[in-house]
């Protein structure tokens, strides 16, 4: 599935979001108790109306917990706090 829109944000080379995808893909699985955590966040959504900001290394298991954040019903923007190691 290629991503086609224009997302907002500072991005070196949009041509790597589909690896990247991948990646963060292969990071879910290795985490099932973080799959359990959304599943039950994505019944429940805990977060309704809940903005959450983080700072942080934003890495492929960072970025699934934004992910579960987001489906537990929260607005969520990550941003990287070090650009060296930050994988665009």
């Amino acid at each position: 599935m290629a991503i086609a829109q224009k997302l907002p944000g500072d991005v070196k080379d949009l041509a790597l979001a589909e690896k990247g995808k991948r990646k963060i893909e292969w990071a879910n699985q290795q985490m099932p108790v973080l799959q359990l955590i959304r599943k039950q966040f994505i019944k429940e959504q805990p977060l309704k109306g809940v903005r959450i900001s983080a700072c942080l290394h934003v890495t492929s298991e960072t970025a699934n917990l934004g992910i579960v954040l987001r489906d537990g019903g929260a607005d969520v923007v990550l941003c990287a706090s070090n650009p060296l190691s930050t994988q665009d």
